[in-house]
């Protein structure tokens, strides 16, 4: 088959990172960057680290509102999926660059195959989850992560086209975990980074969602880092640009023992998460992540996708919100001071991931089945 593959963000570049080998051995590939994380920190340099392929086109459609952005992807796919003539489109995940590659691709009468399909946060609020729920009921195949995402799609009454393959990215972060388990991983990164850490010394944070760079939220989840802080044990916040900038609009100084850092590739911000006493996030990708690695992780949300991670207090992961006194609780709980140290170390030194399987399955469906046929396709 030749397929369009339609990637635009960091989290999709992991993704098509672990499948690109595996489609590329079955089928021809034109590999398409909308550019909507156009920040070199958040994704050029991950071309080079996870052995990418170039891609054969680059859209450069960065910034502006979810409205601007998304028509200005729609206007530069179309053309360029007419010249191409695909038999399928690939789109990953819950972006705008999703949304328009599928739009594009349905409207054209072009099946699309849309990877993690099914998940459901239930919070229409959030746009990443209109931003799936309209790729999935335009997808011919719908390539689902886990058993819940494939009960989620039954209860929205799809069930043809949709296979349950497991997590790309746990593909993927099984492929390089050796190379982030030793304790000279974060010696190295120590220095390199200036950073004043060690094994389970401090906590690692990511915050990224639309709905955390509010005035009220950026007051709210500030706070919560500023508690949970320590000069024994700081917060190491890689700073996602666009949230770095309304915080420095809105004039707001991040607390003491709050650590700026750049956003970073794969491999260091697996292992900031794997040495980490524990890890605050709002991301769905560093949420599956820290659960892979066995880290306890904060989700600063009040619902998830990946509803498998969280649960009761053995759970990899819960949802603190921003809620000051649940994620103090919870890191007192799960990440305590006295023994922090050495379990990080234990779970560092004991990693072992095993591979889903993933990439082998999308391709080898793609390649033996034909496409669920969608209304107006």
């Amino acid at each position: 088959m030749r397929i369009v593959s339609v990637v635009g963000t960091r989290p999709q570049l992991i993704k098509a990172a672990a499948l690109q080998p595996a489609l590329r051995r079955d089928h021809e590939e034109i590999f398409v960057d909308t550019g909507q994380h156009y920040d070199n920190a958040m994704a050029g340099a991950f071309f080079a680290e996870l052995g990418l392929a170039e891609p054969d086109h680059s859209l450069g459609i960065g910034g502006g509102g979810h409205g601007d952005q998304t028509g200005r992807m729609l206007i530069a796919l179309e053309p360029l999926l007419r010249a191409a003539t695909p038999d399928a489109v690939v789109v990953y995940g819950d972006t705008n660059s999703t949304l328009a590659g599928a739009l594009a691709a349905a409207k054209l009468g072009i099946p699309v195959a849309h990877i993690e399909a099914g998940l459901r946060s239930f919070d229409r609020r959030m746009p990443e989850e209109l931003n799936r729920v309209v790729a999935d009921h335009l997808s011919s195949w719908l390539f689902a992560p886990t058993p819940a995402a494939v009960d989620n799609l039954t209860a929205e009454g799809i069930t043809a086209g949709v296979v349950e393959v497991g997590d790309l990215m746990l593909d993927l972060a099984a492929r390089v975990s050796a190379e982030v388990r030793g304790p000279a991983v974060l010696a190295a990164l120590a220095s390199r980074l200036n950073l004043p850490i060690a094994t389970g010394g401090f906590l690692f944070a990511t915050v990224h969602r639309a709905e955390n760079r509010s005035l009220e939220a950026m007051t709210a989840w500030t706070a919560l880092l500023g508690a949970v802080a320590a000069p024994d044990r700081p917060v190491v916040l890689a700073l996602h640009p666009g949230t770095r900038a309304a915080l420095d609009a809105a004039q707001i100084v991040l607390p003491p023992n709050v650590i700026v850092i750049e956003p970073q590739g794969y491999r260091t911000s697996l292992a900031l998460q794997l040495h980490a006493a524990a890890v605050l996030t709002d991301s769905g990708g560093v949420q599956r992540e820290s659960a892979w690695l066995g880290v306890p992780c904060l989700v600063l949300r009040t619902t998830t996708e990946w509803v498998e991670t969280v649960g009761g207090p053995d759970s990899s992961a819960v949802l603190v919100g921003l809620d000051v006194s649940a994620a103090v609780r919870e890191l007192d709980s799960r990440a305590p001071r006295d023994s922090s140290g050495r379990q990080a170390t234990d779970r560092a030194a004991n990693l072992r991931l095993v591979s889903a399987g993933a990439p082998e399955r999308i391709a080898s469906v793609l390649a033996s089945t034909a496409p669920r046929v969608t209304v107006g396709a």
